[in-house]
């Protein structure tokens, strides 16, 4: 009997072992045991596709259920406030005063979403007052509820009411967290908002690179919790091939373990499972990243693909303009995680496989 693929490279699956993560998902778990004031439970986790961030806010929205906190996960997009309003709904219903007090009989759908609760008066206010009435019986059982917010949209004008009216609910004194997650220009232009500028004090969690040792230790446990083995070789290629991306984890797992012909994975599966990774890596982030690239982005980034590391100025003399011009693409592209700082004012590709897949298009262009 086959064993089960361990490895999750879907959208927003939790992994089994979260690779470098640990001190993020343990201040979150402070937060939750120490509840309000704690300023973790305002938090905006930054970083380019791939990075993880989705399964990390899955991870730490059932961590805080763990902990007995109402969560409500949803992502930017219109329609939100609704959402959030019904996902506390039924995240809470079992938490929700069944007296002869307000008493949460079912959410409504449409331009009309609110609570309905089983007494004549109907819930009268707006989507602040709403949320209020649950808070309030929230509290009445000292447990907070937990917002997550996935791919964060500046131009979303639910988006700034959401953040506006937490906001309020903190000052107010409810036991309310609000989780963030998105791109770094999604969430730079978020914050640079003069209607949400409090979202500029949220605790900002960048994430990078993982270690190898870290990639390489998750690794193993993932393949030996499913009741697999790997050899030495095989994972040290893999760990290569991940190159510190939580994504390109997940994927490299998937793949060998679907072309490993039995639960001990040796070198060949690994090359074999690594080809259909990258494939699918290619497709999924690096394709989208370039799309999303100006053509200014891209006279930088060429100039970038003769060495490993390039100084600025040798960037910008490639590029024919000067060094402070040069800079404002250089800043966009840290933002966005596509090259990386190696200081003394040097940078190299920082997305994995970005610059051969960089070098194929234009080589494309060329013919």
């Amino acid at each position: 009997m086959r064993l089960e693929n361990p490895f999750t490279p879907g959208f927003g699956s939790v992994p089994p072992y979260l690779a470098g993560r640990k001190g993020l998902l343990e201040d979150m778990h402070r937060a939750f045991e120490r509840g309000k004031g704690d300023p973790n439970l305002s938090t905006i986790i930054i970083g380019p596709r791939g990075t993880g961030k989705t399964a990390l806010l899955s991870r730490i929205a059932q961590d805080a259920s763990a902990s007995g906190w109402v969560t409500a996960s949803v992502s930017a997009v219109p329609g939100m406030l609704d959402d959030v309003l019904e996902r506390a709904c039924e995240s809470a219903e079992e938490l929700l005063d069944n007296s002869e007090h307000l008493r949460l009989k079912g959410v409504t759908f449409g331009q009309s979403v609110g609570l309905e609760f089983d007494r004549a008066q109907r819930l009268q206010g707006n989507w602040r007052s709403k949320m209020n009435a649950v808070l309030k019986q929230l509290d009445r059982y000292e447990t907070g509820l937990l917002i997550t917010v996935d791919e964060v949209q500046a131009d979303l004008d639910e988006m700034i009411q959401l953040a506006s009216v937490y906001q309020h609910f903190v000052q107010e004194g409810r036991r309310v967290a609000l989780l963030m997650a998105g791109l770094p220009s999604n969430v730079s232009s978020l914050i640079s908002s003069k209607y949400v500028s409090f979202l500029r004090r949220a605790r900002q969690r960048h994430l990078g690179r993982i270690a190898d040792v870290e990639v390489a230790s998750a690794f193993r446990k993932t393949v030996l919790g499913a009741g697999g083995e790997i050899d030495d070789g095989g994972l040290d290629l893999a760990v290569s091939s991940i190159d510190g991306f939580p994504y390109m984890m997940q994927l490299v797992g998937y793949w060998t373990w679907e072309e490993s012909a039995s639960s001990s994975i040796g070198l060949v599966d690994v090359e074999r499972g690594v080809r259909m990774a990258t494939r699918d890596f290619q497709d999924g982030v690096l394709a989208a990243t370039y799309r999303e690239l100006s053509k200014g982005d891209l006279r930088f980034l060429a100039a970038m693909l003769p060495e490993d590391e390039s100084a600025l100025a040798d960037i910008a003399a490639r590029m024919g303009v000067a060094s402070n011009y040069a800079s404002k693409y250089k800043e966009r592209l840290l933002e966005s995680g596509v090259i990386g700082d190696c200081g003394h004012n040097t940078f190299r590709f920082d997305l994995p496989g970005f610059r051969s897949y960089l070098q194929g298009r234009m080589d494309e262009t060329e013919e």
